[in-house]
């Protein structure tokens, strides 16, 4: 494990591609996870503050994500425990309007597979974001109808929108996610962190 690990941490796959968005900016792939973790939180991909620290979710999404998770950072952070794999390890980049750009799907084909094979211990998956929706559930719906569906996937998986603040008028408009999924999952997660 430790050797892929390294492998994703070198990657340069997407130099040319970085260098051409607007922020113009080198990888980083953030590779966080060991062949122990029980719980798999299949992302996205980086921000820039991830970008910067090289620490998943070390920013106010992550504090979100702990928070719907009910972990403090020291247990969120334990790659023995929690596996942090996005559907590319780098951050993208910015538009030029500043918006987030989409994963690169070369980092996926590239890393997923093997990543994930060595991933077998794995007892509870958290699906965070439309594009990580779109992969591992092979679904075509919107977040909102594929979050709605969450008990088909349930326990062993849970289907969350993205921890965004751009997603906060969307926690007020579906307020079930709040009342009915989190304290299920919250549930889940002190079950097998703690079994």
């Amino acid at each position: 494990m430790p050797q892929i690990a390294d492998q994703i941490r070198a990657c340069r796959l997407c130099a040319d591609r970085f260098a051409a968005t607007h922020t113009a900016h080198e990888p980083r792939p953030v590779a966080w996870f060991r062949s122990s973790a029980r719980v798999l939180i299949a992302g996205q991909a980086p921000g820039m503050r991830v970008h910067q620290s090289g620490v998943p979710f070390d920013d106010p999404s992550g504090d979100r994500l702990r928070d719907w998770m009910g972990v403090k950072p020291a247990d969120f952070y334990d790659k023995s425990r929690v596996a942090i794999v996005p559907m590319a390890f780098c951050f993208p980049g910015y538009d030029a309007k500043g918006s987030d750009l989409p994963p690169p799907p070369i980092c996926r084909r590239t890393w997923q597979a093997d990543v994930m094979q060595h991933l077998e211990k794995v007892e509870l998956t958290l699906l965070v974001g439309g594009y990580a929706h779109k992969h591992h559930l092979r679904v075509k719906t919107s977040v909102t109808a594929t979050v709605a569906a969450w008990r088909d996937h349930a326990p062993r998986v849970f289907v969350l929108p993205h921890p965004s603040w751009r997603n906060t008028a969307w926690l007020r408009k579906n307020p079930w996610f709040e009342t009915e999924l989190l304290p299920v999952l919250r549930d889940q997660v002190r079950k097998v962190l703690n079994g």
